[in-house]
């Protein structure tokens, strides 16, 4: 690049980072659950695809006759909910700003995020998501070695009654929490950030990380708060995902405009 270049060129500003506290994340998950029953359709509707997701995985293991999978991408299943949750936010946005949720608009609203920064997020979110897949197998491979299991009972039983399947646990509990968390500093604010501002994706990782960085403790909580009730809620056959993503993704939208400065 020309010395006129470099000398034109202005980093974007970056939006301020707000200090929260414990309370705001209870206030913000109030207020999602608010616009879970103001549109419940559309909460449903998103949540839908998500359901059928964690269904169409499960069924996938049982044809390849890998059961025993479902353990493992249950667990790393939670890391591709933020990206499923932005037609929420879309619906958080337009509840806070008074404007009518015409179905149609919303649709066109989030196809249209394809070609804009929100698209390379995916990338981001997937890439973190098959680098958890990948770490899973290697660990599985070091304490169990290279076997399979006939039923997903027959691996329960060998990871929770004997030390090789003991340390799988435990190594395998700690790598994920590791991936889960970071993935979430870098998505908690970006994905919304995204939707509201025209921002590059690059920028709002930054803030994304920022906002936790000055909120770590509210943010740890809401963290476990998410992971836990994801998890709780795919036990019923991923039904409970109708609802408990929707509620999340409008929480997280809630979160998002008590941390990051609205202007």
């Amino acid at each position: 690049m020309s010395e006129q270049g470099l000398q034109a060129y202005q980093p974007p500003k970056l939006p301020s980072v707000n200090v929260i506290r414990f309370a705001d994340v209870r206030e913000a998950l109030g207020a999602g659950w608010q616009d879970f029953k103001q549109a419940p359709a559309l909460g449903l509707f998103f949540g839908g695809f998500y359901a059928i997701g964690g269904l169409a995985i499960w069924a996938g293991l049982i044809v390849y006759n890998m059961p025993w999978m479902i353990i493992p991408l249950a667990i790393g299943f939670p890391l591709l909910g933020p990206f499923v949750a932005v037609g929420t936010y879309e619906v958080s946005r337009r509840l806070l700003a008074g404007k009518p949720l015409v179905w149609r608009e919303i649709f066109f609203l989030i196809i249209g995020q394809r070609e804009r920064q929100l698209g390379w997020m995916a990338f981001v979110v997937l890439f973190i998501f098959w680098i958890w897949v990948y770490q899973i197998r290697l660990v599985m491979a070091l304490f169990l070695g290279f076997k399979s299991y006939a039923t997903l009972g027959d691996f329960v039983v060998q990871v929770t009654t004997t030390p090789e399947g003991l340390g799988f646990l435990a190594v395998g509990s700690l790598i994920g929490a590791l991936i889960s968390f970071s993935l979430f500093a870098a998505t908690v604010v970006s994905m919304p950030l995204l939707m509201a501002k025209d921002i590059d994706f690059v920028s709002a990782i930054i803030v994304s990380f920022k906002a936790v960085r000055a909120n770590f403790f509210p943010m740890l909580g809401f963290a476990i708060i998410v992971g836990a009730l994801t998890l709780l809620a795919m036990l019923p056959a991923f039904l409970g995902l109708l609802v408990v993503l929707p509620v999340l993704g409008h929480a997280t939208w809630h979160l998002y405009t008590r941390v990051v400065e609205q202007s």
